[in-house]
């Protein structure tokens, strides 16, 4: 049961590790304003985004099985208009991620069949199926994020070159 053990905590620890770099990848080449800025009438932000995984991690893994003590808010996670420069919600990110590997870090085998039950996550039954949840979250709104940045980036090359885009509509 140890080689088990040890074989989710490494995967767990890797997607993670993969996902939180992927999210840092995709927002550095964003501007503040094009962090917040939202492309599309529908959807969100880049910034509000990262705000919602750092909320979504420190919540389901940090107070509910780690004991933090974090307070979620989750719509202001979505609604919030006083916008952290970038760096500082990417840093609140950084650290939800730390939390996550190091509770990873903490398992033991007895612990990922624990009763588990939360907010919004009451048939999640256990400690194996949150962290696979939260990492499918997270990875749901990663894609997101891809997207985002292809928009941004098309948004941006529109307005470097307006000519372009009349042509390429001939």
């Amino acid at each position: 049961m140890d080689d088990l053990n040890s074989t989710l905590v490494a995967a767990f620890t890797e997607r993670y590790t993969h996902l939180a770099c992927k999210v840092r990848e995709l927002a550095a080449p964003l501007s503040d304003e094009q962090f917040w800025s939202k492309p599309f009438a529908f959807g969100n932000s880049f910034g509000h985004l990262v705000l919602h995984l750092a909320g979504n991690l420190n919540y389901y893994i940090g107070t509910e099985i780690s004991g933090t003590g974090y307070v979620r808010d989750r719509d202001r996670e979505f609604t919030e208009t006083n916008h952290p420069r970038k760096e500082e919600a990417l840093k609140q990110f950084d650290e939800a991620a730390d939390v996550v590997i190091r509770t990873l870090l903490c398992q033991t085998s007895g612990d990922w069949g624990k009763e588990y039950t939360a907010v919004r996550e009451e048939d999640a039954h256990n400690r194996l199926t949150i962290f696979l949840r939260c990492a499918t979250h997270m990875h749901h709104h990663v894609g997101q994020m891809m997207y985002l940045c292809y928009e941004l980036k098309q948004l941006e090359a529109e307005k470097a070159n307006p000519q372009s885009q009349k042509k390429a509509a001939r």
